[in-house]
């Protein structure tokens, strides 16, 4: 095995009782489930349904939001089989709970110790594994291989700064990478990259997020919302992350001179945050709303509305005409988040220029006029002000968006094209 994988499984073995102290940690942050953290350690929750069973993996909310588009493209093709989903985030795990179907469970992904990985996969015997764009954890891979259990990467992605840091593990790359049948990349590029990492059998689609069905919302919230905003120009922040409530509300202060009934809504990533952010629209001397579990509407004094609460986002994209994407200015370097979601529901879409891991996405929708990104403060502050003062604009801005978005639906049928041999392999091995 190669000396970087070596040391990997060296490291974790003996500082167990470190990776103890780092979840006890996490679990006092409120970043772990307390009720559910034997999950963490391979200790299932529940027994194993009978009969075949698919494990999905994503990493957090956005390959969640991915796999729930790969879970009913299964429902279609692989009748019959239960499906394991693991997540790592109390977040993407409350997501999950509100929208896995029947037939489709969830559960932590156990840390990569040996131990551990080891319960968990002589716990649910996984048929194949399908994992989501990004995640490469070297214990669990391994034991994939080593069971002979097939995985395949579907929707694969992989960014500048991975691409080069992988560069330099050489042969520990190519091994991990030849855990996988198949990988199934975002596009060319990220195709090419890891066939350059030593990746052997690897395709490309597009990315699966345009297949997704749009956001769903309750009516009942809708109406009593639009009541309570009335005909307030209002635009929403969506996927906020820290740095981005900041921009939100010197945004808001500026565009209020000339805009007086302007309704600032942001959404953050994290509705665990709240706090943090509610913070942030004090210190910036705005009047502000929490949404909150009893579901407060904004009155007519508020200057910015926080809706910190989970599964939501398609009730403010179907509400407001314009959506900035967030992790686009945030502090942490930015990535982007999915704007389809937006554009499905006809919201005119912007973003910030740290979108990087989206890129190809956007630089397809700037090609149609689709998306306007903004390089910093000022063009924000121009491009919103035109959009809430130009009606003709906003409404050319909308229909590009929409009209991109509903030409790319196919892309999961062409994902399952290619993942069906194996899952047919898998069934008639079970079968026999």
């Amino acid at each position: 095995m190669p000396i970087l994988l070596n040391l990997y499984d060296i490291a974790l073995k003996i500082g167990k009782p470190i990776v103890h102290r780092v979840l006890k940690t996490r679990l006092a942050r409120g970043k772990e489930d307390p009720a559910r953290l034997g999950e963490r350690m391979g200790i299932a929750s529940r027994p194993r349904p009978k009969g075949r069973l698919i494990w999905i993996h994503a990493a957090s909310v956005g390959e969640a939001q991915s796999a729930l588009i790969l879970i009913d493209a299964l429902a279609k093709s692989a009748g019959g089989a239960s499906i394991l989903v693991t997540t790592g985030t109390v977040t993407s795990a409350n997501l999950m709970q509100q929208r896995l179907p029947s037939f489709a469970f969830h559960q932590y992904m156990p840390v990569d110790h040996p131990d551990w990985v080891n319960a968990f996969l002589n716990h649910w015997r996984p048929d194949i594994a399908l994992w989501m764009e990004s995640e490469l954890w070297p214990t669990i891979l391994l034991a994939l291989k080593k069971r002979e259990i097939p995985a395949v990467l579907v929707n694969a992605r992989l960014s500048d700064k991975s691409f080069h840091n992988w560069r330099m593990a050489g042969g520990s790359i190519k091994k991990l990478l030849s855990c996988f049948l198949l990988i199934i990349a975002q596009n060319e590029e990220f195709a090419q990259r890891f066939h350059t990492l030593g990746a052997v059998n690897v395709t490309f689609t597009e990315n699966i997020k345009y297949s997704a069905a749009p956001l769903s919302y309750d009516p009942l919230s809708f109406s009593e919302l639009k009541l309570a905003i009335d005909d307030r120009p209002c635009w929403v922040y969506a996927s906020s992350h820290a740095g981005e409530e900041d921009l939100a509300c010197r945004v808001h202060k500026i565009l209020k001179e000339k805009i007086p009934n302007l309704l600032t809504i942001i959404v953050p990533r994290h509705p665990e945050r709240r706090d943090d952010v509610s913070d942030i629209c004090f210190q910036n001397g705005v009047k502000f709303r929490l949404r909150g579990a009893a579901a407060a509407l904004p009155t007519p004094d508020d200057d910015v509305y926080i809706a910190d609460t989970m599964g939501e986002l398609g009730l403010f994209y179907t509400l407001c005409n314009i959506a900035m994407i967030g992790r686009s200015f945030s502090n942490d370097g930015g990535g982007g988040h999915n704007p389809i979601e937006a554009a499905q529901l006809g919201c005119a879409v912007l973003t910030g220029p740290n979108n990087q891991f989206q890129r190809t996405l956007y630089d397809e929708m700037q090609k149609e006029g689709a998306v306007i990104e903004t390089k910093n403060e000022d063009d924000l502050i121009k491009a919103l002000y035109s959009l809430l003062t130009d009606p003709a604009a906003l409404q050319s801005l909308k229909d590009k968006a929409q009209n991109f978005s509903s030409r790319k639906t196919h892309v999961i049928e062409d994902v399952m094209a290619q993942i069906m041999p194996l899952l047919q392999i898998t069934e008639n091995r079970d079968a026999a």
